[in-house]
């Protein structure tokens, strides 16, 4: 199993969607994506996109300013 990073601090809608969606096409199944930013809609949209996309939203954390998110594909 492999973790893997996306770091979207400091990037604007559509930007941090799309590096997640990135980052799920090249993981494996099991691999754990995780993303961290701090763009408000995008801590909304990218738990929608992962349970449109049928994967496991493992956390959605608040960090202070940021946010994390953990997906198993």
């Amino acid at each position: 199993m492999t973790e893997i990073k996306v770091d979207c601090i400091g990037e604007t809608c559509p930007v941090p969607l799309v590096e997640t969606r990135k980052a799920l096409r090249k993981a494996a199944p099991g691999d754990i994506v995780e993303v961290v930013g701090n763009h408000p809609s995008s801590k909304k949209e990218i738990p929608m996109a992962v349970k449109a996309l049928g994967l496991e939203l493992l956390e959605v954390k608040e960090e202070g300013q940021n946010w994390r998110i953990r997906i198993r594909k």
